[in-house]
């Protein structure tokens, strides 16, 4: 019974010995250990920062966001005035960085795709403007770039009286782009429902064209259709409900105007800037994205008779997403926050009304600056999450 027992426990030992030596067991075990490290090195930081505050009697917590601002800023897409509080001074900062962040994706992403595409042109003037204009405005810091079209285009335009007057009763002056200002009546809300139905029926069809390509063979012309569904509906509602849509033109009275809706020459200059220097690396992402498309590709599509330009369309941009899409993704980002050098312009945007004016009348450093790599961090995040989606959607599925 003795030497049964000696056997029985020899196995627990054992088992006892084996779980040190489980990658397993030691993998959980240097994470715990891990965290706890980091956990204790972040509470240090946070301790000797609350404590260093006490000690030069400065403020800390995010009450001050309720506090009055007493200043104004120069571009808001929302009501402001002096004496509304911090938080909305943040909002306003917010709301001008996802203006001009959203514009420039969509204006890069559009002159990038059109210059990617003509440095490839067989067309030896539009292959060369296209490659003088990447190498150019590629190798210039995007600061000079804010400067240049800030000090060296936008400023020196002339004054209001002698601006370009330009179509639909616009004008462009050195105060910057005057266009007219919609106003929206009662009964455009019906409009406003018939734009989502139209989107909402327009990505519907493209579902429903798509799977009958897969099961029959037949293409539809889903583009067609969907511009004609998209335009069609909306128009044809709001004709029926008395066009209550209206204009409010601007004046020049006195040295400037009086209505309308004045596009400030620092956010021109932001989104100009922006916008051509980083869709010089878009239009590089392009053209590395279609030459890693096998020319055999192209052979076989013109072998079936298809034109160059269905060819370039139907079969080469949708093989290249798959490899446009990542460095994409990061260009996106870098635009973003790029968006920040702003400040240098004058631009109100987040780090420009938030870290420099809040900061400087509140003094609450750690706060402001925490909540402004927050937020800059969650869009990040936000548009990585988006462009990932993307990514897995337009990604080669193996059947």
């Amino acid at each position: 019974m003795a030497v049964h027992e000696g056997v029985t426990g020899h196995p627990a030992r054992g088992s006892r010995a084996s779980l040190i030596y489980d990658p397993k067991v030691r993998g959980i075990v240097f994470q715990a250990v891990l965290a706890v490290v980091l956990i204790g090195f972040f509470a240090w930081i946070a301790t000797n920062t609350i404590e260093n505050l006490r000690r030069a009697n400065i403020a800390s917590g995010f009450g001050f966001f309720s506090e009055r601002a007493g200043f104004d800023v120069s571009q808001s897409l929302i009501p402001y005035t002096l004496e509304m509080s911090y938080g909305r001074a943040f909002l306003v900062g917010l709301l001008n960085t996802l203006l001009v962040a959203a514009l420039g994706i969509v204006l890069s992403s559009i002159i990038g795709f059109l210059v990617g595409i003509g440095r490839l042109s067989k067309n030896w003037l539009i292959g060369r403007m296209a490659t003088v204009y990447v190498e150019t405005l590629r190798n210039i810091p995007v600061l000079l770039q804010l400067l240049f079209w800030y000090k060296a285009v936008l400023s020196v335009l002339p004054g209001p009286r002698q601006g370009y007057t330009l179509p639909f009763a616009s004008s462009l002056s050195n105060r910057g782009l005057i266009v007219p200002r919609p106003v929206f009546e009662t009964g455009f809300g019906v409009t406003v429902i018939a734009v989502v139905v139209a989107v909402v029926a327009v990505i519907g069809l493209a579902q429903w064209a798509r799977r009958r390509q897969m099961a029959t063979g037949q293409r539809l012309h889903a583009l067609r259709y969907g511009l004609a569904i998209l335009i069609g509906v909306p128009l044809l509602t709001f004709l029926i409900s008395g066009s209550p849509l209206s204009f409010e033109y601007p004046e020049l009275k006195g040295f400037n105007f009086v209505g309308g809706i004045a596009i400030k020459p620092e956010f021109l200059a932001l989104l100009a800037g922006l916008t051509f220097y980083t869709a010089t690396y878009i239009a590089e992402i392009v053209r590395a994205g279609i030459l890693a498309i096998s020319h055999g590709q192209t052979e076989a599509a013109y072998a079936v008779g298809l034109r160059p330009g269905t060819t370039l369309r139907l079969i080469i941009i949708p093989q290249a997403m798959r490899v446009i899409i990542p460095p994409l993704t990061s260009q996106y980002l870098n635009l973003t926050k790029n968006s920040s050098l702003a400040v240098a312009i004058g631009y109100p945007d987040l780090v420009s009304v938030f870290s420099g004016t809040v900061l400087n009348q509140t003094g609450q450093a750690v706060e402001v600056i925490f909540i402004t790599m927050l937020v800059y961090l969650s869009i990040s995040l936000a548009t990585s999450a988006f462009m990932n989606w993307f990514n897995r959607r337009v990604a080669l599925v193996e059947r």
